[in-house]
């Protein structure tokens, strides 16, 4: 009995930590963004919302404009800051309780998946029923506010977290992270039958978190450097507390080759760094690479070879963490698809669509209510140029390694003299 109360009680630390964590980030980055401002006390349902939507559920835009008119609304981003920062609380914790194990039982690993699962759900539910609000979008006197005032059209918008899609993409980005927490720690336990697999996977899966976590690093030093010198410190820190990984794994997307298609239209409330901006406004669809955002700011071409230093050291710390006696081809293969998989990950949650607007009789059409911004990656070109990175990284990973004593390798002895 005294077990089991320990154990849901881990559970629930796990789950309150990560909802603390991902809570207090959302609501920082709102109140950079400027929401804390929104009417009727909408703030803390918009917290809500956003963590919602960074726990993997999913909420809806509603909107309303009377018989004559409706309005459309679309919303698909993840907040990756709030995403990311939940992820690694939860995987810190939910581990804590395990470090000092060497292997455990499948049943009880099982079980703590199983508890943690449940008061998550719990926590999404409560959540969901939280993250819902409805607010007039014309200020007084625009001409959406007099054409909304003669043809009883003005227009509502809201949002409304949809419970059964939120628990079961929240379920499915909880057995994620717990998964990744599991195969990048080195000292996590597993069931004995796994344990003949962790040589192969561990070193490459713990090689790619280092990866990301120092795109993150580098982004959020460049940030705190741009709010300081640059002006507007409040939007910089709203990109930072809510969409840094966004930028950033975009950034690493791009130094590879990758490329997305998109567009912004009119103002839209998301924060964007300028540049970004700069390259995607127009009329019409427009293909984001290095190349095209170095036609807005030249030092886009840096993108490239950060990429490659950055991957290498992920190569090297891969081939160090490996065991003695891995050849070169599997330190190129394991991270080629280590990263290949990285990639079929990170970059589908770096898509946004954003819309707002007012349509009457079907007929005027007004889009300037909120704007429009559009950016979709080309998930499988991405893919393929990720695992020729990674299968050159990993070789070359692999060969400056080759001088460096690695776990399990036995240095060799000393030559004895010759006898006299």
């Amino acid at each position: 009995m005294r077990r089991a109360v320990h154990d849901w009680r881990d559970a629930l630390v796990t789950v309150l930590a990560a909802l603390a964590v991902m809570a207090v980030m959302a609501a920082l980055g709102l109140w950079a963004a400027g929401a804390a401002g929104l009417p009727e006390g909408a703030f803390p349902r918009v917290v809500a919302a956003v963590v919602v939507i960074a726990a993997g559920g999913s909420v809806d835009l509603t909107g309303e404009a009377g018989a004559l008119a409706g309005t459309d609304a679309e919303l698909t981003v993840m907040p990756l800051s709030v995403t990311l920062a939940g992820a690694l609380t939860l995987g810190f914790f939910f581990l804590r309780p395990l470090r000092h194990r060497a292997v455990t039982g499948t049943g009880e690993l099982l079980g703590r998946i199983a508890r943690t699962a449940v008061l998550w759900l719990a926590a999404l539910a409560a959540l969901t029923a939280l993250a819902r609000h409805t607010f007039p979008i014309a200020p007084p006197g625009s001409p959406v506010d007099i054409i909304g005032g003669l043809l009883d059209a003005t227009p509502t918008v809201g949002f409304r977290a949809d419970l059964g899609l939120t628990l079961l993409f929240g379920l499915l980005w909880l057995l994620g992270v717990l998964a990744m927490a599991l195969l990048v720690s080195r000292r996590a336990p597993l069931p004995t039958r796994l344990l003949r697999y962790q040589e192969a996977v561990r070193p490459a899966a713990f090689s790619m978190l280092l990866l990301l976590l120092a795109y993150v690093a580098a982004g959020a030093v460049i940030g705190l450097v741009v709010a300081a010198t640059k002006g507007h410190p409040a939007e910089t820190f709203a990109v930072l507390l809510l969409g840094l990984p966004n930028v950033v794994w975009l950034a690493l997307g791009l130094g590879i080759g990758a490329s997305w298609e998109g567009r912004v239209e009119g103002p839209f409330g998301l924060p964007m760094p300028h540049v970004l901006d700069a390259a995607l406004r127009g009329s019409q669809d427009t293909t984001l690479t290095v190349s095209t955002l170095a036609e807005h700011d030249g030092r886009a071409w840096w993108l490239v070879p950060v990429a490659a230093v950055l991957l290498l050291a992920a190569a090297f710390a891969m081939a160090v963490r490996s065991p003695a006696g891995t050849r070169l081809w599997q330190y190129a293969l394991h991270l080629g698809i280590a990263f290949a998989l990285t990639m079929l990950v990170v970059t589908p949650l770096t898509r946004i669509v954003a819309r707002l607007g007012l349509s009457v009789l079907g007929i005027l059409e007004i889009d300037d209510l909120g704007g429009r911004v559009a950016l979709r990656p080309h998930v499988w070109t991405a893919i393929g140029l990720a695992l020729l990175w990674g299968l050159v990284a990993g070789l070359l990973g692999g060969l400056l390694a080759s001088r460096v004593r690695r776990r399990g390798e036995v240095p060799a002895k000393p030559a004895a003299p010759p006898s006299a």
